[in-house]
């Protein structure tokens, strides 16, 4: 399992599925004009892009979705969406080369010529610069709204976007540890990115995952003194670290990470 890294935000737990409303601005995606409307607005669809309409209509569709499943059920939802465009890509590859979208529409058929050719090597990706909001939509949109190779495509672009923050998280992590021996920040960047990712992301991570980072935070443990400087006993960071396989590796993973 990846352990969610991004910006930092308040590190508040927040595991229940549907209960945040996503993030789904339509910046970028606007045709003509300056303004970044949401798709919460009162300004009429005609006005917005064709790609706007589409992920409002997907997130409506999202949020059913996701009142409508418990946590578990959510997170075997989203590992079902992801194995056509993870694991088993490359087995149907024809297949999904060959998808056209039901439409006379020349933008949506050419973004998803734009995308075939993206996920098969050439070209830029029609959802470059997409927020990690609206690019979820894509990703787990089943309806047929977008072809596998543009769900491949925002796969991609989300994929590279999380490396990116990761790295920049861990070089601040590693420069915590270095200064003051602690990783307090870094597991609030941790959990602060995990808040911010829709339901259908949590629900990927186990029941255990932001408990344990908050536990992590009220120690406030320096690794070099070897003592808890907040709450708990010193004893607890081994209880905690070694207790899973996503926990025991942490430092490790911490420690072997390449940053440039």
């Amino acid at each position: 399992m990846t352990i969610g890294i991004g910006s930092s935000t308040p590190a508040t737990s927040q595991t229940t599925a549907g209960s945040r409303t996503q993030d789904v601005s339509t910046k970028g995606t606007e045709q003509g004009g300056s303004t970044t409307p949401t798709f919460g607005s009162s300004k009429p669809s005609s006005q917005l892009s064709t790609l706007a309409q589409q992920l409002s209509d997907s997130a409506l569709r999202a949020e059913e979705r996701d009142a409508s499943l418990d946590r578990k059920a959510l997170g075997q939802k989203a590992d079902a969406l992801l194995q056509p465009i993870t694991r088993d890509f490359h087995l149907h590859r024809a297949k999904y080369d060959a998808e056209v979208p039901n439409t006379d529409d020349p933008e949506l058929l050419e973004r998803a010529k734009q995308a075939t050719s993206f996920v098969s090597g050439r070209g830029s990706n029609p959802f470059s610069g997409l927020s990690q909001d609206q690019l979820a939509l894509i990703i787990y949109d089943d309806s047929g709204t977008f072809t596998t190779n543009e769900r491949k495509a925002a796969w991609k672009e989300e994929y590279d976007q999380e490396t990116a923050r990761r790295l920049a998280v861990i070089a601040r992590g590693k420069l915590e540890y270095e200064q003051t021996g602690k990783m307090t920040e870094f597991f609030k960047e941790v959990l602060g990115n995990y808040n911010e990712l829709p339901p259908i992301m949590q629900a990927q991570y186990p029941d255990f995952y932001a408990p344990r980072l908050e536990h992590l935070i009220e120690m406030d443990f320096n690794f070099m003194t070897h003592r808890a400087e907040g709450k708990g006993a010193p004893e607890d960071i081994f209880e905690i670290l070694m207790s899973s396989e996503d926990f025991a590796n942490l430092g490790k993973r911490f420690a072997n990470s390449s940053v440039s």
